[in-house]
């Protein structure tokens, strides 16, 4: 393993180094430069790659280990939390607001955190990739007034998770539980959640090792997806239904 994280090659289409020489400290750097081009950006997803990097930096190409990852049947809400949707009369959709939620995840301000990671460069790169119909959105609405978000990229049956926000509280996990029950739904039995902190294990998050997880997403990537906007898939999508009705049998993500 190298002292140093590799430098990429100028081509978007150029190989990452293999994960196994990520860094130990800081856990998980790979590699350094190349750019946020699609072709590069879909790449770094398929080999359990994701870019991470901060204003004024290079751009930095991350494979922690261990891995967080959420399998699509275990994302837990508390019962209090649950007896309140019931009652609740928010909705969520799908790529309807993808710009307003990077926005507002961009703007959150989070504990421990100076500034954001969700450059002007990344908000370009990822409404690029929701333009070609390859990064998606889940949005919670009061009204029409956008409380909470989810977005990330989908390849084949896996979705890479990349940030959430909740402007009312219980809008980002209200956002998460929607996603992993229509995920479940599909067959989809896993969502990358990148680096844990004791939110997202809360929420059920389990820790892989790196060799498992890059397994997985190599057969779940090379899997069919859908390509393109999953508004209509989602409609309007009542979040009262997380307070009491268990997701639709599905793939089994524990078998992965």
């Amino acid at each position: 393993m190298s002292a140093l994280p590799a430098l990429l090659s100028p081509e978007p289409d150029a190989p990452f180094p293999p994960v196994e020489q990520a860094l130990r400290q800081p856990d998980g750097l790979l590699a350094v430069g190349g750019d946020l081009t699609p072709s590069r950006l879909l790449n770094a997803y398929r080999h359990g790659i994701f870019p991470w990097y901060s204003h004024g930096q290079p751009i930095l190409w991350w494979s922690p280990d261990p891995r967080t990852v959420f399998a699509t049947d275990e994302v837990r809400l508390a019962s209090k939390f649950r007896r309140g949707l019931r009652r609740s009369h928010w909705v969520v959709r799908a790529d309807t607001a993808f710009a307003r939620v990077i926005q507002a995840c961009a703007e959150t301000s989070r504990p421990g955190q100076r500034g954001t990671w969700i450059t002007s460069e990344m908000r370009a790169a990822y409404e690029r990739m929701h333009a070609l119909g390859h990064a998606h959105s889940f949005e919670v609405f009061d009204g029409e007034r956008l409380v909470g978000g989810i977005y990330g990229v989908a390849i084949g049956r896996m979705f890479f998770g990349e940030s959430m926000f909740s402007a009312v509280s219980g809008g980002s996990k209200v956002a998460l539980a929607a996603l992993a029950w229509h995920l479940r739904d599909w067959g989809w039995p896993l969502i990358d959640a990148q680096v844990e902190n004791d939110h997202l294990l809360g929420l059920g998050a389990r820790r892989w090792p790196r060799s498992r997880f890059v397994t997985a997403v190599a057969e779940l990537t090379a899997t069919g997806g859908h390509v393109g906007s999953w508004s209509a898939r989602i409609g309007q999508w009542p979040a009262a239904r997380l307070g009491g009705i268990a997701p639709p049998s599905g793939a089994a993500p524990s078998a992965l």
